[in-house]
C-alpha cells in the first residue's frame, strides 16, 4: 500500500493510502554524511475543527545546501514521505509551501534552500492520541547530490495548540488563482508519436522573474516534460509533452492536471483547464 504524497491534492487527501516500508539505510557520498547537511524533525501540531490533524515536518540544511519540491524538475530529485506505521491514520497530504527555481549547469530544478517546514495534514479515525512512524526520501545539494532516507516518528495528540511554525509555511503556499485575479487556463493537445503534446494558455498576473510554469499529471507513471513558457503581456503560454508507460497517445482527462506558475516573487495555482 505504499504511497507518495508528491502528486496528491488535498481532494483526494481521504483516500490516500498508507503503507508499511522497510527500515532505511544512512546516506553518505564522497565523505559527506546525511547528518552533516540535512536533519529533520516532526512537529505535532494541531487537531482541526473539521477532526484532521495538521502536523509539519522541519528541514534543516547546512548553509548553501538545497532540497526540492513535489515536481523538482529534471535537476532534482522529488521529496517523498512514507509511513511504516500509522495508528489510526487513514489519509495524508502535503500543502507544499513556495518553492524557488533554481538553474545549475544549465540544468532547471525547483526546491527549498536552507530551512523549509512541510505542512502535513492527516485524517485520522478518532480523536484520541495516534503514533506514526515512517522516512523521508530526499534530495540535497550544494557542489555535489547525494540521495538522503531519514527516518521520522512523532504523535498526533488531540489537545496540542496552533503551531506557529506550521502557521507561516502554511501562509506562504502558492496563490490560488481567484487571490491573484488570473483567469482559467486553457489546454490544447495533440498526439505525438509518444504521447500527447499539451499547450497551456492562460491569463497570469506576472510573478516575478524567471518565471516558469509547471504541468503535473495526477498518476505518478506518466512523465511530464518541463514546460517551454513565455510570457506576452498578461499571457503567460507553455508548452510541455506528456508520455505514459507504453509510449504511445492516451485519452487524456484534464481534471487530472495541475498547472502551477513559479517567480521570484509568487507561485500561482491554476485549478482548471479547459480545452
Amino acid at each position: 500500500m505504499s504511497k507518495t504524497l508528491s502528486h496528491i491534492g488535498f481532494a483526494a487527501l481521504a483516500a490516500t493510502a498508507l503503507a508499511l516500508s522497510p527500515l532505511p539505510a544512512s546516506a553518505q557520498f564522497e565523505g559527506r554524511s546525511a547528518d552533516s547537511v540535512v536533519q529533520i524533525s516532526f512537529l505535532e501540531g494541531w487537531r482541526m475543527e473539521n477532526g484532521h490533524h495538521m502536523a509539519g515536518i522541519r528541514i534543516s540544511l547546512a548553509p548553501g545546501w538545497k532540497t526540492y519540491w513535489r515536481a523538482p524538475g529534471e535537476g532534482g530529485v522529488p521529496t517523498v514521505l512514507r509511513l511504516r506505521s500509522a495508528e489510526g491514520i487513514t489519509g495524508m497530504a502535503i500543502h507544499w509551501p513556495r518553492p524557488e527555481v533554481f538553474f545549475t549547469n544549465g540544468m532547471r530544478s525547483i526546491g527549498y534552500r536552507d530551512d523549509v517546514v512541510l505542512p502535513v495534514e492527516f485524517v485520522v479515525d478518532d480523536d484520541g492520541t495516534h503514533r506514526l512512524e515512517g522516512r523521508v526520501e530526499m534530495g540535497v545539494c550544494l557542489d555535489v547530490c547525494m540521495p538522503v532516507t531519514l527516518d521520522i516518528s512523532g504523535d498526533l495528540l488531540p489537545d496540542t495548540g496552533r503551531d506557529h511554525e506550521i502557521g507561516l509555511a502554511l501562509s506562504d503556499r502558492p496563490m490560488t488563482a481567484v487571490e491573484a485575479g488570473a483567469g482559467d487556463a486553457r489546454c490544447e493537445v495533440e498526439p505525438i508519436s509518444d504521447g500527447l503534446r499539451v499547450t497551456v494558455t492562460a491569463q497570469v498576473p506576472s510573478t516575478g522573474n524567471d518565471e516558469t510554469l509547471v504541468l503535473e499529471h495526477r498518476d505518478p507513471e506518466i512523465w511530464v516534460s518541463e514546460a517551454a513558457t513565455r510570457r506576452d503581456g498578461g499571457t503567460i503560454t507553455a508548452v510541455a509533452d506528456i508520455v505514459p508507460p507504453d509510449h504511445g497517445p492516451f485519452a487524456l482527462d484534464r481534471s487530472d492536471l495541475r498547472i502551477t506558475v513559479i517567480g521570484t516573487a509568487m507561485a500561482v495555482e491554476l485549478d482548471r483547464c479547459r480545452g
